[in-house]
């Protein structure tokens, strides 16, 4: 007898797909099982206001995990920057599968560079994050861009340079990466301009706490250093109390000396949306060996930016 297909809960966007699909492949040559796709829309879906006003993180995730607990489907992926930072109980994060490139990325009329865009030039985001730091550094190198609000697909943005309404919009890379149009980007922008979102370019495959055969099979697809880079940056981020409206970005990489990794370090920033101020710092440590390790390094270094008058930049969430 073959065992029923297992259910994989995902959005119905293109892009969350496209992720949904690869991870489905990965779990049918680990299990032996066929995997299929359940789609469900949420909130974020289906509303048009803009992320910030909507309750920020967790839009996306909520009818996703309402699934699962209802037993609908049996796991589900999520893009791990949607994920709230709070871990139900009766749910698992099972794998945090290798990270895609966690860098944002400019695409731009005519392949114009960020630094190659004239005065004025109108840049689309639906990122308060992105605003921060993108008009920080136009006005720490002398340039004036106006950054635009916006929403919608990966289509939508980009159709909106395309059509000439735009000179460019920023967007994740591994969400291009994911459906094969990296080929689009004009500029990939540096981690020391635009840091990303706390877990940008991770997955997180999540199923029911109780489900601990299924969990420990969806155990094999986790990286333990994208684990461990993400949960720091996840820390960060809830020592912060920020949501998805406060303009934090995080991002923990490894340090090697050869092929030998020693240390991770962690760079943070939270910033008034105009880019007028911004509280920047890093931490170095010893590569997390667990999650209490690993959530201590995103603590720090919140201490240590809150000091330095992070708290009177987080007044901008929306409530």
């Amino acid at each position: 007898m073959t065992e029923r297909a297992l259910r994989l809960g995902t959005r119905r966007s293109k892009l969350a797909m496209a992720q949904s699909g690869q991870v489905a492949e990965k779990v049918r040559q680990l299990t032996g099982r066929p995997v299929e796709l359940v789609e469900i829309t949420t909130y974020g879906d289906i509303s048009r206001e803009h992320l910030a006003q909507i309750g920020g993180t967790g839009v996306f995730v909520a009818a996703l995990r309402e699934a699962l607990v209802r037993g609908e489907v049996d796991f589900a992926v999520h893009s791990l920057k949607d994920l709230p930072t709070a871990q139900p109980e009766e749910l698992v994060l099972a794998a945090v599968p290798e990270r895609e490139d966690p860098r944002d990325v400019l695409i731009a009329r005519d392949g114009l560079t960020f630094a190659e865009l004239p005065d004025g030039a109108r840049v689309g985001t639906g990122s308060p994050r992105r605003m921060a730091q993108l008009n920080a550094y136009a006005r720490s190198h002398g340039m004036t861009i106006q950054t635009v609000p916006i929403r919608g697909n990966i289509d939508t943005r980009i159709g909106y340079v395309h059509k000439g309404e735009l000179d460019a919009v920023v967007l994740a890379a591994a969400g291009l990466s994911r459906i094969g149009r990296t080929g689009e980007v004009t500029d990939f922008l540096s981690v020391d301009t635009v840091l990303p979102a706390p877990g940008q370019g991770a997955l997180a495959i999540e199923c029911a706490a109780h489900n601990a055969s299924l969990a420990a099979a969806l155990a094999e697809l986790d990286d333990p250093y994208t684990r461990a880079a993400v949960t720091a940056e996840r820390s960060l981020l809830a020592a912060l109390e920020a949501g998805c409206s406060a303009p934090v970005g995080a991002l923990a990489d490894l340090l090697a000396d050869g092929q030998i990794v020693k240390e991770m370090r962690l760079c943070g920033v939270v910033g008034t949306t105009d880019g007028s101020t911004l509280v920047q710092l890093s931490t170095t440590g010893p590569v997390p060996e667990t999650e209490t390790q690993a959530m201590a390094l995103g603590r720090e270094l919140a201490v240590e930016m809150l000091a330095k008058g992070a708290a009177g930049l987080m007044g901008e969430r929306a409530l």
